[in-house]
Formats: C-alpha cells, structure tokens, sequence
C-alpha cells in the first residue's frame, strides 16, 4: 500500500516572504531596496537562568528580531508561547513593518518572546523570567531604538514588569524618560487609557467600515471567533453592541456554539477565573473543533495564532468575509482558495493594527507628559484607522486587486519612498 504525503505546511516566515515578493514584482520595487526588505536587520536570541520557587534554576531562550528601522523606531510585540522561535519572530517581525508602515506610523517593525508555556509557572516565577529577559535585551530595546508591547500571554502587567526593570538600569534623573520604553502599560503606570481595547475596536471598526461601503449594517450579522483573548473578547463586544450575534468561540481548550448567540458578557465572566479558558460554559454547547470554520455565519475572526486557516479547512468556509484579528491566520494556499471562493479578506496588517496606532498615542502620551481621556483616545484611534481603511480600500478599486495586496502596496511603497529619499549610507 502506498501512502500519499500530505505536504507539508509552510511557515509564517515563507508565507510572507511570497507576499513580499508577490508585492515586489507588482510595483516593480527598486532592486536594491527588495534586497534589504527580505531580509531582518537584527536577531537575537538569548539563553537566560531564573531560579524557581522550590529554588531550581531552569534555563530559558527569548528572542527579539528587528526587520526594518526605515521609518523610526522598532515596534513589536513580546508573546510567551512554547512554538516561538526566530523563524516566527522574523515572519511576524517583518508583518509589524507593514503594519506601522501602512498606519502612516513613524515605525519599523519587531518582535520576539520567551518560548514558554505561562501556565506552567507562577506569577512570582513569570515576573523573574520577563524582568531576567528584559535585563538581558539590555540596550537592545530603548524607548527610541525598539519598543516592545503585549502581544500572545503576556498584558499590561508584563509591560509594567519591562517597564520597571528597564528604567532601573538608568540613572535616577533619567528613569522617567524612559516610562515609552513598552507600550501597553497599566494606566497607572503612564498606559493609556483604551489600549486594551484598541486591537479589538480596530477589527470592529474595519468590519463596520466594510459593510457600511456596501450599505449594510452590522446589526442581525452572525459571527464566529477563534482565540478568546484580549482581541476577541473586545471586538465580540464592540460587534454584540451593534447588534451582530456572536455564533460560536474557539479556544485551545474547546469550542462552543448556541444557535440563538453566546452572551459576550456572560463568557468573559466564565473565563476570566480560569485562565481565559472557555471549557465549561453553560451558555453554550460544545462541537466539534474541525467543523469551526466550516459554520454557516456571515464573518469569521480568527484571532489566536497564525497559520489557522489553510489549504486544509479553506474549501470549508461558507462565511464570506475572514477580519484577521490575529497575525498570519491565513497562509497562502488558504487565502489562494478563499479568494476563488470569492471571500474577502481584511489582512492583519489593516484590521488588527488598532493596538498598535493604540501603543503610538501612548508612546507620543508619555514623551509629551500628557494624559488623555477615554473618548479622546478612541476618537484619535478611529480617525487614524479609518485614514488607512479608506486608502486601502481605493487601492483595492482603482488597483483591481485583493486586499492584502492592496495593502502591501501602499506599505511598501512608502517605505521605498523613504529609501529613494535618504539614499543607502555610506
């Protein structure tokens, strides 16, 4: 008996390195700038000791990888995940420079992590570890080099502990300028206020900008999400107060489905006490996790890992609109059939970049001694993601091209623009 192999799954770095290059060949990008955009500026990986609470020492690695500095500082998030190596934190690295790019941010793009499974260590034990990798990024992180945020497991209270540990390394006179070192603080710790609400109202607000455009509401719209998280729990509730009916929520742990919708409220209140675990909730049924994507609603949201939605699950979905909530949810085999399919796709480097034009007013809050309130912020958050939807979507109209696509152009063409610009040193 012959057995067929199926093939094997590429990584998040090789999906977008095809987008690039994809990109690259439609705007004809100058050959030399092509040369420096494939490839990161930094790597760096770190083998770090932190003694345990029953006195051990276990040995950890944490990355940080810096793409591109083009157009400012690096910006990225920090997640503590067991799968994290460099290839991911190059992938998601280089998303992060479209990303500020395409908001119109004076930013490159970063990322990195610890690989870590937080459940398995206390809090006492998580703060060691994030003060200990902090300590040893030393100078590589500054709050005009690269500034990390909360990204996969790790909060405000992980940015605190960053933020602390960093600014301790400075004279006394200089700590408090430093307090922009992270973005996505606590608010009693120079964060602002709507930052954790920001990732999630920017997928929102994508969604209702898009149906808006086709003269539709968000009201009566059926919806599922996958990741429970700080992402999928604001943009639920931000959909929920429009009126569209959360269908079904998948976790790591379960996956949950009530035909007459799943109250947003009733499932943070199940889940905060355990760990953001799902399992268990009364208002709902469990089902299978492989027929998730494949239910009959009008839009998914993936927004957990990446490299969710594939060549495997793709033919399964009917919803025809996916709002990437998370980084790289789609590879491209999955986004080549989706599109066929006639599924839009709203890219993560449009939909989910509210948090980080969110960490910008922090950053800019806290070099300028301000503090501003609620409304203010999400007024500034709106106006700024909006900017970028409109010009995304009249590239996708006058490009004739899909959304990603559409917003590559426009990110990387800017960034070229800076090269041609400033010319390459020396």
């Amino acid at each position: 008996m012959i057995t067929i192999k199926e093939p094997a799954k590429k990584s998040m770095y090789e999906n977008v390195m095809e987008q690039f290059n994809k990109t690259a060949d439609i705007i004809n990008l100058n050959p030399d700038i092509r040369k420096i955009l494939s490839i990161t500026n930094n790597e760096i990986i770190i083998h770090f000791p932190v003694k345990m609470d029953n006195g051990k020492v276990e040995i950890f690695t944490g990355y940080r990888v810096q793409h591109n500095n083009a157009l400012g500082p690096y910006k990225g998030g920090l997640r503590f995940h067991p799968t994290m190596d460099v290839d991911d934190a190059k992938a998601l690295a280089m998303w992060m420079t479209w990303k500020t790019s395409l908001a119109g941010l004076p930013y490159g793009g970063a990322k990195g992590g610890i690989q870590i499974d937080p459940r398995n260590y206390s809090l006492s034990e998580l703060e060691r570890i994030t003060r200990r990798f902090t300590y040893a990024l030393g100078e590589n992180i500054g709050p005009e080099l690269d500034i990390p945020a909360p990204d996969v497991n790790t909060n405000e209270q992980t940015m605190a502990w960053i933020a602390d540990t960093y600014m301790s390394t400075k004279s006394p006179s200089e700590r408090s300028n430093n307090k922009h070192v992270v973005t996505g603080k606590p608010v009693g710790s120079g964060g602002l206020e709507g930052r954790d609400r920001a990732t999630g109202f920017g997928v929102y607000l994508t969604l209702k900008l898009f149906f808006e455009n086709k003269k539709e509401s968000l009201s009566g719209k059926k919806f599922i999400v996958q990741g429970f998280g700080n992402v999928g729990y604001w943009v639920s509730y931000f959909l929920e107060q429009e009126g569209a009916l959360l269908l079904a929520v998948q976790d790591a742990h379960a996956t949950i489905i009530n035909d007459e919708g799943i109250s947003v409220h009733d499932l943070y209140e199940h889940s905060k006490p355990r760990k953001g675990s799902i399992q268990g909730f009364s208002g709902a049924k469990e089902m299978d996790p492989k027929d998730f994507f494949g239910l009959d609603c009008d839009f998914i949201i993936p927004a957990a890992l990446g490299n969710q939605i594939t060549g495997a699950n793709a033919y399964d979905i009917k919803a025809k609109v996916i709002a990437e909530g998370a980084n790289g949810p789609t590879d491209n085999e999955g986004e080549r059939i989706l599109l066929e399919n006639g599924v839009t796709i709203i890219p993560d480097i449009l939909c989910n970049s509210g948090g980080v034009i969110g960490s910008y007013f922090e950053w800019l809050q806290n070099r300028n001694g301000e503090l501003w309130p609620l409304d203010e912020v999400m007024a500034k958050i709106e106006k700024k993601l909006t900017e970028s939807y409109k010009k995304v979507q009249n590239t996708v109209n006058t490009s004739h091209v899909d959304w990603r696509t559409a917003a590559y152009i426009l990110a990387i063409s800017r960034i070229e623009t800076a090269y041609v610009q400033r010319g390459i040193f020396p």
